[in-house]
């Protein structure tokens, strides 16, 4: 625990944060081009054990990065890169919070415990795939409380995995376009991505999961 501990102080003190900005982004866009240019295999690696470290250490910037896989990679191998990494560092994070080291994370997600229990125990597959389609509370709270809920790994790992790609496609597809705003000087915010469109998209998605909550309801109804 002290390793995340240390992790997630020295990542500020550092001033880390500053690089996973939009601004950072858009400013070092041609250098960051060009090492993916120069280093074809191993910026990937890189990339994605960045990507990886940030989700488990639960540090900020995830949707930069996001944006940043599909303007580097491309939307199609943006978007896989972000979901294997994204789902490497979920897991990561949710063994942790398995394990005994996990009790100050348990202190950390103690308020949201009590209102995300019932969903998880009615049908823990389906509330998770919502929790991952529809941002309704913190990444780093969904990816600790299914570990205190007694959720088992497969079901964590599984819906996770494809709980992610919608809205990763859609930001590294936002990434992938990213040039002609660059050449305009205009200005990228988290505001002009997040359209009603997308968000429409997004709910329209997680209604589809909770489905199979719907119909296990009516069926308990009907016996």
């Amino acid at each position: 625990m002290a390793i995340f501990i240390a992790g997630f102080i020295a990542f500020f003190a550092l001033g880390l944060d500053d690089y996973v900005t939009f601004a950072s982004l858009q400013e070092h866009h041609a250098w960051l081009q060009a090492r993916v240019h120069d280093y074809a295999v191993l910026a990937p690696a890189i990339y994605m054990a960045l990507y990886a470290a940030a989700i488990t250490f639960s540090l900020p910037g995830g949707l930069v990065m996001t944006i940043a896989g599909g303007f580097l990679f491309g939307n199609m191998v943006g978007t896989a890169y972000v979901v294997v990494a994204a789902t490497i560092g979920a897991t990561g994070i949710f063994l942790v919070a398995r394990t005994a080291l996990g009790e100050p994370l348990r202190a950390r997600a103690g308020p949201w415990l009590a209102r995300l229990e019932a969903g998880f125990q009615r049908n823990a597959f389906s509330y998770l795939l919502v929790l991952r389609l529809i941002p309704l509370f913190p990444f780093f709270v969904v990816n600790l409380v299914p570990a205190f809920l007694g959720v088992p790994l497969a079901t964590y790992i599984v819906a996770t995995f494809f709980g992610i790609i919608p809205a990763t496609f859609v930001f590294s597809s936002v990434g992938a376009g990213l040039d002609s705003l660059f050449e305009s000087g205009e200005e990228l915010s988290a505001v002009g991505i997040l359209t009603p469109e997308i968000i429409l998209a997004l709910a329209g998605l997680a209604v589809l999961a909770l489905l199979p909550v719907a119909y296990q309801k009516y069926r308990s109804r009907d016996s």
